[in-house]
């Protein structure tokens, strides 16, 4: 006989209490906000002072109009037709692709247990795959990987959640990769202060009996877009390994360094390309050429497909690496990693594409490089045209991007706008970032999303839109906050 009782199995009240207060701002409130009226624009054209929905909110490159780079598609397209009898073999397919994109889908193809691309792989990912890996990361940073530290993963974001498992409980507010597990302040340039002002939240969390294991740095910043100094590195590191702390590097955005600290020289083709562009040391080179060993810091590193010049976010590729833990650690990982099976597989060819591009006297080499020097050379453009509109105007000030692709103006709200948000029952920022919307079609991303200096207020603003939008953008962006301010002036 079936229970006359017709309650649900699972209400608000009984779900776990971490979900409900649990937050994202990147795609919260206000994109829910931003697609409802994207629907009401394709149901009725001129239903509101704009024509578009610009989405400055997420690091989503393609999405915006960044082409992908041929070289990795062409990989992709040729393992496609080698998996199926002989078309790879055709003389009519081979002419659609490079010599050297078709090599190395059979490279890879011989690289995957019996050419099964379709198939699980090994937990970590496929072992050919990593060992490319590991040459990559070898030859980048001058020290040896072992392709055994390095989990292939569904991007970033799913490496993160698995640290989470292992060292700290579950986040209430939720950006994969830009909040750390202990309330922290968004340091918007490496000052003087940042190290005291460290190891005060470090104490102040232990006074209240935290047990803190892990400091995530991101480097270039998300959201601010800062790039550390090495200094600045050297010391972090030294702070980990004096406090026992688990170094997780969030170093995604590492190929988006594009600031003025020295002229780099890309001889791609047989004309000189050049721009100004930031050389970035990451923690893992950092933390070796300090003397420091597996047995001195543990360190996690995370990469993925989705930023940087490929842009490849919709392929889910990624890695870890983990180095410095004992092996009964490893093990609990690695148990880890085997409960999701294994990373999709093309997210772990690209992976490896990635990290081992095309290499001089490669056929794809030249448009390679200019393809990857056209993008970043037109980020920093797009950066510089953001900030300078930015700086103008009143009330708002914006630190130099120097790489990734995140503006994290402050913006210093009149107190009649403040007491407008509170009246709203939202955070300042918020009430900023949603009346932006609603006037002109930009979706930014409110500063209390992240975390702040508290009493400041702060928004977060890719700069993805492609060059020729970027007018537009300056130009609503400039009338909607002189607007603003008029009305809310104290």
């Amino acid at each position: 006989m079936a229970s006359s009782n017709s309650s649900p199995a699972v209400t608000i009240d009984t779900i776990n209490p971490k979900v409900k207060t649990c937050e994202y701002a990147v795609r919260g409130e206000i994109v829910i906000l931003a697609q409802k009226l994207q629907e009401e624009l394709q149901a009725k054209p001129g239903s509101h002072p704009f024509d578009e929905i610009i989405y400055c909110n997420i690091g989503n490159p393609q999405s915006l109009g960044q082409q992908p780079i041929t070289f990795f598609r062409e990989v992709g397209l040729s393992l496609r037709c080698a998996t199926i009898q002989a078309i790879l073999d055709r003389s009519e397919t081979q002419a659609l692709f490079s010599t050297d994109s078709i090599e190395r889908a059979w490279q890879i193809l011989d690289q995957i247990p019996g050419g099964a691309t379709g198939a699980y792989s090994h937990s970590q990912g496929i072992k050919g795959l990593r060992d490319t890996i590991a040459a990559g990361i070898e030859a980048r940073d001058g020290f040896p990987a072992d392709p055994n530290d390095i989990f292939l993963t569904d991007g970033a974001s799913p490496a993160v959640h698995s640290n989470d498992d292992f060292t700290y409980k579950i986040r209430e507010r939720w950006n994969p990769l830009s909040h750390s597990s202990v309330p922290f302040i968004l340091c918007f340039n490496c000052s003087p202060w940042w190290h005291s002002c460290l190891r005060k939240q470090l104490e102040d969390a232990k006074a209240k009996g935290v047990t803190v294991r892990a400091l995530v740095v991101i480097n270039p910043g998300n959201p601010t877009g800062q790039v550390l100094a090495e200094e600045n590195q050297r010391d972090i590191v030294n702070f980990c390994k004096q406090e026992g702390l688990v170094l997780l590097a969030d170093e995604v955005a590492n190929r988006e360094a594009f600031s003025n600290v020295q002229w780099v020289l890309y001889r791609c083709t047989r004309k000189m390309f050049m721009f100004q562009r930031r050389n970035l040391t990451l923690s893992r080179k950092v933390s070796r050429s300090m003397g420091y060993g597996e047995e001195d810091i543990s360190l996690v590193s995370f990469q993925s497909v989705s930023k940087g010049y490929h842009g490849e976010c919709g392929k889910r590729g990624g890695y870890m690496e983990v180095t410095g833990f004992t092996s009964d650690i490893r093990e609990q990982i690695y148990k880890m990693a085997s409960v999701n099976l294994c990373s999709n597989i093309s997210g772990q060819i690209l992976a490896s594409l990635v990290m081992s591009p095309p290499k001089v006297g490669d056929e794809s080499y030249e448009s390679y490089c200019a393809e990857r020097d056209g993008i970043l050379s037109s980020l920093a453009r797009r950066a510089k045209t953001l900030e300078d509109a930015l700086n103008s105007l009143e009330g708002i000030t914006c630190n130099k991007a120097e790489g990734a692709m995140y503006l994290f103006p402050r913006v210093r709200l009149p107190e009649k706008a403040i007491k407008a948000a509170e009246a709203a029952k939202c955070a300042p920022d918020a009430f900023y970032c949603r009346r932006l919307l609603n006037a002109t079609g930009i979706v930014v991303v409110p500063g209390s999303g992240f975390g702040q200096v508290p009493g400041t207020w702060h928004f977060r603003c890719t700069i993805l839109p492609q060059e020729d939008k970027i007018p537009a953008i300056v130009s609503r962006l400039t009338d909607f906050h002189k607007r603003f301010m008029d009305e809310y002036r104290d």
